[in-house]
Parts: structure tokens; C-alpha cells; sequence
């Protein structure tokens, strides 16, 4: 069951759901206007958010934000329509590419089997909508280049282009009054390949711009909500891997074998999975 959270004094978030893939959507509440962040995977889970956070005494968004492209941060869109829609440009780009597509089960199906869809998404769309698939794809009606800043009242929302292995396009939210940095999904791996991976360069380049902002709480959009010490502990495994992976070249063994020798431990399946995705990034890159 999906609950409604509260972080400070104006963020709430509604708790995410991993077997149809509805990730966690958030809502900062300024004096004069609220901003959603992300629109869910369906008009379903975008109103029942708007309802949970009506009960809290919120008003509906005057804004949403959309963190990337993916269908489970933009199928909700529809249900948001007295509200403002707000994505990069590179977003808007490749939601459009959407529009054109059928859901039917046989269509989906079929683009599984060609590799422009994933098995895992497929199996969460059937399951988010069992019967009546009628999803209307709606293009944000505000694009950004880098960077954009939003004053609700009292409290700031820096909007921010960092890209990533997971969507080129991943936008991250600062709220700024409360030190809260919404990461969305820029910091998983890219799922879209043959194999899930990272490169060294992109998680180099994504942990710089991430690293700017001065955060408390990090949310993650499927993986929940992190403290500063629990972030840093992640990006210091990602940046060390990375270094493995130059250093040994994708050697899966000897990066296990210098990194077990690092730490003074065996290695968490975490560990091991965060080498294996580097791995798989070295391989498809050289």
C-alpha cells in the first residue's frame, strides 16, 4: 500500500511501488504555489497522489516537473491538465517519439522481441493497466535548455539538466529552503542495452553536477529516500569502481580481487552488481 511522507516543513512524497514500477512522486508546497515532481505511470497513480496530498492540506500542483522521459515519470500527464508542465527539451524530444506507438499487448510484445523495449517495463505496463489501456500521451507545455529556477513562495526549486547512463535527458530538483536534492532515476545504470551498465564517464560527469548542490536528503526515485552519509557512501563506490575498471581494464576478477582488498571484507551483492554494471559499460564501449 502506497502512503503519503513528509520531509521538513513543505516536501511530501508518495512512497513508490516496485511490481507495476511506479516510482516516487514528490510535491513541494510554496506559500503561493506547489510543484509536483513527476507525473507517475498512469492518470491512476497521478490522482491518487493528488488525492493523498489534498488530505494533508495541500493544493492541487500549479506545477509538475517531468525528471525524464521514461513512461512510468510521464503516463500520468494527462490526468495534470489544469496544471503547468515543465521538462527539458531534450524530454519534450523524446516523449513525442511516444505518441505514435500502440500499448496493446501485442504491440509492446513485438517491440520486446526487436529490442526497443524492455522485458521488465513490459511487464509492468500490463500490470499498472490490466484492462482498459487507453493511455493518452501529453507533451509538456514548458522546455528548459540547463538549468531553471522556480520561487512557490517562500521556497526555491532549482531545476537542473545532468544527464546520466540511465536517460541522457535526467533533469535532478533542488529544494533549496529544505536541502532536499530529487534525484529521479539519473543515478541507476542504463537498462535500455543489451546488458545494464555504466560508463565511467558518465557517472564521473553525473556525481560533478550532483555534487554542487548542498543536500541533506536525496531521493532516489525506486530506491527511496537517502541521508547525505548513505549518498556519499554510493558515490564513493561508483567513483571507485570506475577507477577499477580503467585500471584493470573490465577485468571482472581483478577489480573484485583490488576492491576486496580495499575494503578488508567480502563484497556486498551491491558491490559486485555495481562492478558488474561497469564491466558490461567497458565491454559494449570497447
Amino acid at each position: 500500500m502506497q502512503t503519503i511522507e513528509r520531509i521538513g516543513e513543505r516536501f511530501w512524497y508518495m512512497t513508490p511501488v516496485s511490481e507495476t514500477d511506479r516510482p516516487i512522486l514528490g510535491m513541494v508546497a510554496g506559500k503561493e504555489k506547489t510543484l509536483m515532481i513527476d507525473a507517475g505511470n498512469s492518470e491512476a497513480h497521478a490522482t491518487l497522489f493528488m488525492d493523498m496530498v489534498k488530505e494533508q492540506g495541500v493544493d492541487v500542483p500549479s506545477y509538475v516537473v517531468l525528471t525524464h522521459w521514461h513512461w512510468d515519470h510521464i503516463f500520468g500527464l494527462s490526468a495534470l491538465g489544469n496544471t503547468i508542465s515543465i521538462s527539458s527539451g531534450k524530454t519534450r524530444k523524446e516523449i513525442d517519439k511516444l505518441r505514435h506507438l500502440s500499448w496493446s499487448n501485442e504491440a509492446i510484445d513485438q517491440r520486446v522481441e526487436e529490442g526497443t523495449e524492455i522485458e521488465f517495463c513490459a511487464n509492468a505496463i500490463k500490470q499498472e493497466y490490466p484492462d482498459n489501456r487507453n493511455i493518452t500521451i501529453t507533451l509538456p507545455v514548458m522546455t528548459f535548455e540547463d538549468e531553471m529556477e522556480i520561487d512557490l513562495g517562500g521556497i526555491t526549486c532549482i531545476i537542473k539538466h545532468v544527464g546520466g547512463d540511465h536517460a541522457e535527458d535526467s533533469v535532478v530538483i533542488y529544494v533549496k529552503e529544505e536541502k532536499i536534492l530529487f534525484l529521479a532515476d539519473s543515478i541507476y545504470p542504463d537498462i535500455f542495452s543489451v546488458q545494464d551498465n555504466y560508463s565511467r564517464e558518465g557517472i564521473r560527469d553525473l556525481l560533478c553536477k550532483i555534487e554542487v548542490f548542498d543536500a541533506d536528503t536525496y531521493i532516489l526515485s525506486h530506491s527511496g529516500i537517502h541521508s547525505k552519509e548513505e549518498f556519499n557512501q554510493e558515490a564513493n563506490l561508483l567513483r571507485s569502481i570506475a577507477d577499477l575498471t580503467e585500471k584493470h581494464r573490465g577485468d571482472s576478477k581483478l577489480m573484485i580481487e583490488d576492491y576486496r582488498k580495499k575494503v578488508n571484507r567480502d563484497l556486498a551483492e551491491e558491490e559486485l552488481e555495481t562492478i558488474e554494471y561497469f564491466v558490461n559499460g567497458f565491454e559494449l564501449r570497447f
